[in-house]
């Protein structure tokens, strides 16, 4: 990993010295695996710019990770939570039923999620929401009928593109990023296809229109889950020259010798497609802070404002070397993270 040594200015926000008041000295982190190599990032800068200890940086998904924050307060659980998506209600309900009531929200900046393949694949290149949702949608439809998926190859759907067999490899559902991939390439597809209309034409409420929308089809790994991090899934189109896989840009960009991306509605995924909202897949990444931990944990506060100091996150930060689109309100997240804002 690349080693980020700072200059003095940036160390003004972690120029405190370890201290010896826990039982626990360092800073322990779990959640996505979109965030992950930025937080890898910052903590090996951080451990080796301030005379705190490296932070303990795990992957597991958003829903994980939030999961082991939410268990309660105390030096045996998590202080930071990562998350490619926002917390959800349900889950700042079950943080307070465990005690954990004080939390703070921190947008590092935004990604996108992208579609790609094998380099020397099918000339998977160009797609629209409606051809995602025809490939692995659960039901579609079909001659002005909603039918179980019939289809084998996406050439039978889109002339346009190619006659290879479909086999799709999307984030499992405890992945911050299966939500944004559901919402906003799934549910789209679905009603641009006319099917969810029809679902609800043939009786359904449109909550359960909008369910069905986003199953995906069981019949013989056409459309897969995975539950681990991008390598799992780039090792399965490694080993399925038909693979499409769903990837966060910072992924891609990192191994662009094995993938080739294909456009979404018409504009290719990047930094300045990203950051001027013209990317149709993108999402903010989070994380969160357990307030109770900070002065108790030494260097927390100290850990969440060097991620997001302008060195660190800004747009000529090493985050945005490694796919981050900075964000354009970072210096009201420094103000709120200084001023231990927690969520309302």
């Amino acid at each position: 990993m690349q080693s980020v040594k700072l200059a003095a200015s940036a160390l003004a926000i972690a120029a405190v010295s370890a201290s010896a008041a826990a039982a626990r000295d360092n800073v322990q982190v779990a959640g996505s695996s979109t965030v992950l190599p930025y937080a890898s990032i910052v903590a090996e800068a951080f451990g080796e710019n301030t005379d705190f200890p490296t932070p303990v940086v795990e992957s597991g998904g958003s829903s994980a990770g939030l999961k082991r924050f939410c268990e309660g307060v105390g030096e045996n659980t998590i202080d930071v939570a990562n998350a490619s998506r926002a917390i959800r209600q349900k889950e700042i309900d079950a943080c307070a039923a465990n005690g954990v009531t004080d939390i703070i929200q921190v947008r590092i900046g935004y990604d996108g999620i992208v579609f790609a393949s094998q380099q020397d694949g099918p000339a998977f290149t160009a797609f629209e929401p409606t051809d995602i949702f025809n490939a692995i949608g659960a039901k579609v439809l079909v001659d002005g009928e909603v039918v179980d998926n019939p289809y084998n190859s996406w050439s039978e759907f889109n002339s346009e593109l190619p006659d290879a067999e479909i086999a799709m490899f999307i984030p499992g559902t405890k992945h911050g990023t299966r939500e944004v991939f559901e919402e906003k390439v799934l549910l789209i597809g679905c009603e641009e296809t006319g099917a969810y209309e029809a679902m609800v034409s043939g009786g359904m409420s449109e909550d359960e229109a909008e369910d069905a929308c986003l199953d995906v089809r069981q019949d013989g790994g056409k459309s897969v889950d995975i539950d681990g991090d991008y390598t799992e899934t780039l090792a399965r189109i490694d080993a399925n020259p038909n693979g499409v896989g769903v990837f966060g840009l910072a992924f891609y960009e990192n191994n662009q010798d094995k993938l080739k991306v294909a456009t979404m509605s018409g504009i290719a995924p990047s930094t300045e497609t990203i950051a001027s909202g013209e990317y149709p897949v993108s999402r903010p990444l989070f994380f969160y802070v357990k307030k109770a931990h900070i002065g108790v944990i030494p260097g927390l506060k100290e850990y969440a404002q060097f991620f997001v100091a302008d060195e660190i996150a800004g747009p000529t930060g090493p985050l945005a070397n490694y796919g981050l689109v900075a964000d354009p309100e970072l210096a009201a997240t420094q103000s709120m993270v200084a001023n231990e804002e927690t969520m309302q």
